[in-house]
C-alpha cells in the first residue's frame, strides 16, 4: 500500500475492519475469518504493480451486488460470470492495483 488511510478506507466499504493492532507503515484488516496485511510501500508505481488475492466466499452475488451499491469500481475483464474452471467469480483493483478476485464453487 501506498497510503495507509486510502487502503483502510477502500476496505471498510467492502466491510473490513481495522484489527485491533495498528502498527506504523502496516496494516491489518479482518472480515468475517479473513484476515488481510499490507506494509506501507510509497514508491509503489500502481501500473507496475502484479499483487493480487483470491478470497473465496460462500455469498458471492451479495458480495458483487454490496460493491455495485457502494460505486467500487468493478475489473474491466473481472465482471460477475460463471468459469470454466468451476467458480463463479468477480474481480475488482484497490487504490494500488492490487488485484482481488472473489470466487465461489458453482
Amino acid at each position: 500500500m501506498r497510503n495507509k488511510e486510502n487502503t483502510r478506507t477502500f476496505y471498510n466499504k467492502l466491510g473490513f475492519t481495522s484489527n485491533k493492532n495498528d502498527f506504523k507503515g502496516y496494516l491489518m484488516l479482518e472480515k468475517d475469518h479473513l484476515e488481510i496485511h499490507f506494509f506501507e510501500f510509497k514508491d509503489l508505481i500502481p501500473t507496475d504493480n502484479y499483487g493480487q488475492i483470491y478470497i473465496r466466499c460462500s455469498d458471492i452475488n451479495e458480495i458483487y451486488q454490496t460493491c455495485l451499491k457502494k460505486n467500487i469500481e468493478i475489473h474491466p475483464a473481472g465482471d460477475l460470470d460463471d468459469r470454466p474452471w468451476g467458480q463463479k467469480e468477480f474481480s475488482l483493483l484497490d487504490p494500488d492495483s492490487n488485484l482481488i478476485t472473489f470466487g465461489q464453487a458453482l
